[in-house]
């Protein structure tokens, strides 16, 4: 993965999980990378780890959830770091494992912005200047579940990832032969700390609980998909040969959970765009 030298990348998420691993696989690659979290700490260590490595990771703290805190961060990569053409969106969290009626309205918004509007923050942020660049890939981390069938507790993170699913593809059908293309990526069912809360929460929920008392049975057993495989898919979407794909929902390769259909190119038979 070569073809990153001398780009610059902004990776969320970057203090820990996913977002840790990619952006220390974007800096092996050559780029210059901007790992954005809320905790300093984290950051730091994700920074010290790249170091070591021989690579660069510039940590600045931002809760990505919050409008002027996205649009100060932008201006402030730009001044310090320069225009990024690599975004990867990889801040998450699982939310309220409850049922509708039962969860706190606090909890359930919060888990839609940071896991869907916070995307759209970045992209507004930083779109715009790969345009301009004429080169630019967006990775947006989904999850299985924004495919799998409805089904109870998970009502703000399904939510979420379906609202991102959709929010990607709008950005790849306006960008579509810029140079610039926007995906997501299933990142595999991966032992991270988020399947840590849901093992918690679900262990006190009794029989509703059972659906995720399995899946979280499941991980442990199975050992998880390893995280370096969605490491790896970051960095192909991200490489020069990743231009191919655009709108696309992408799978690590070989993952425990078989891939699921998502979407095909729709057929546009809206009467009112006839001649």
């Amino acid at each position: 993965m070569a073809d990153q030298a001398g780009r610059i990348a902004v990776v969320t998420g970057g203090g820990r999980g996913l977002g840790r691993g990619a952006a220390l696989g974007l800096a092996g690659a050559g780029a210059t990378v901007v790992a954005v979290a809320r905790s300093a700490g984290q950051l730091d260590e994700t920074a010290r780890l790249a170091r070591e490595a021989g690579g660069r990771i510039i940590p600045m703290t931002a809760d990505v959830a919050d409008v002027d805190a996205v649009m100060a961060l932008g201006d402030r990569v730009r001044a310090e770091v320069g225009t990024p053409t690599i975004l990867v969106n990889a801040a998450g969290v699982f939310g309220p494992i409850a049922l509708i009626h039962e969860t706190d309205p606090h909890d359930w918004v919060r888990t839609v912005q940071i896991d869907a509007v916070a995307a759209y923050l970045t992209i507004r942020a930083f779109l715009g200047g790969m345009l301009d660049e004429g080169w630019g890939r967006i990775v947006n981390v989904t999850s299985a579940a924004s495919l799998h069938p409805p089904g109870p507790l998970n009502s703000a993170y399904g939510t979420a990832k379906v609202a991102l699913n959709q929010l990607t593809r709008h950005v790849a059908a306006e960008i579509a032969g810029s140079g610039v293309t926007a995906n997501v990526i299933h990142p595999g069912d991966v032992r991270t700390d988020m399947w840590a809360d849901i093992r918690d929460k679900v262990a006190v929920l009794g029989p509703v609980g059972e659906g995720y008392a399995a899946w979280v049975r499941w991980v442990d057993e199975t050992g998880g998909d390893p995280p370096s495989k969605a490491v790896d898919l970051v960095l192909r979407l991200t490489s020069d040969a990743g231009g191919t794909v655009n709108g696309m929902f992408n799978w690590i390769e070989d993952p425990l959970q078989a891939p699921i259909p998502s979407w095909d190119v729709p057929s546009d038979d809206r009467p009112w765009l006839k001649d």
